[in-house]
């Protein structure tokens, strides 16, 4: 399947003024819940694949193989431009290469490749992050660009060294990133403007926010060249709540029609299901 217009409808995004937030979506009917409610972009990241297809934290458990076939699924429902966080790659600079060839070819948009040491290393202290070196994040990023068959395909290094480093070392990767070649940068713990300011300064490529304290007001951060601003994975738990809650009441004796109103009615099935054109196929096909 082609996907190069999700593509291009998301690099027009970065190429513009305006910073806008994706739909965090975990599998084919939430992505269709959130094309029905507006979104054109949408946001599956590592943590949330794990959450939802193993039911594990985000400890880098989830294979590769599994991420790819989840997106494949997203993507066979929905027309959104999925932006996937792609972790370490999986791997070292040869690993992130069959990265992007699996991710591209299941239908992503764009995708980070991150500089933070993953898996947690042996001795590390529980909570306390680590980074590779600029090297090997240059190395894999550009191991990353040559990956990619289709232009269109947006690649951003992603960096959390704001954490750990500071701005001065954000700043420092952030050109040496840069200069890979890839489309963006994915800045993660970013607190100030003034932050921003700085990393924007030093490189001219559009930036993605992993998170931001409501402070700072998304025109803000889009006039000093954020284009996409995460804002969590509110969806998933969500959707946790709403299934405890069900079960607790039916577990508990209580009548299904008591959940009428906290209920998607038939019509909204029907419509996020697309049963309309599985009755015509039955019609056509099975008569």
């Amino acid at each position: 399947m082609n996907y190069s217009e999700h593509r291009n409808r998301l690099r027009a995004l970065m190429a513009g003024s305006k910073c806008l937030s994706p739909a965090s979506v975990y599998d084919p009917l939430s992505a269709r819940v959130a094309e029905a409610v507006g979104f054109e972009i949408g946001m599956l990241a590592g943590s949330v694949a794990s959450n939802t297809t193993l039911a594990a934290p985000d400890l880098i458990v989830l294979t590769l193989t599994e991420f790819a076939d989840q997106i494949r699924r997203i993507m066979r429902a929905s027309k959104l431009s999925l932006v996937v966080d792609a972790d370490h790659g999986y791997g070292n600079a040869l690993n992130v290469m069959r990265t992007i060839q699996e991710l591209e070819y299941a239908g992503v948009s764009a995708l980070s490749i991150e500089d933070t040491a993953l898996p947690t290393p042996f001795g590390q202290a529980e909570g306390k992050e680590s980074l590779i070196s600029i090297a090997e994040g240059v190395g894999k990023l550009r191991a990353a660009v040559a990956a990619r068959r289709d232009p269109s395909l947006v690649i951003a290094g992603r960096t959390s060294a704001l954490r750990i480093e500071g701005v001065e070392g954000t700043v420092t990767r952030a050109k040496a990133y840069a200069a890979t070649g890839v489309d963006a940068i994915f800045i993660v713990g970013l607190q100030t403007l003034a932050q921003l300011e700085a990393i924007h300064a030093a490189v001219k490529l559009p930036i993605i926010v992993g998170s931001a304290p409501a402070s700072l007001k998304r025109e803000d951060l889009a006039a000093r060249g954020a284009r996409i601003l995460l804002q969590g994975h509110q969806p998933v738990a969500a959707a946790v709540k709403a299934l405890h809650e069900t079960y607790a009441h039916l577990f508990r004796g209580g009548a299904p029609a008591d959940l009428k109103s906290k209920l998607a009615s038939a019509q909204e099935m029907e419509q996020l299901t697309d049963g309309e054109s599985y009755r015509k196929w039955q019609q056509e096909y099975l008569r």
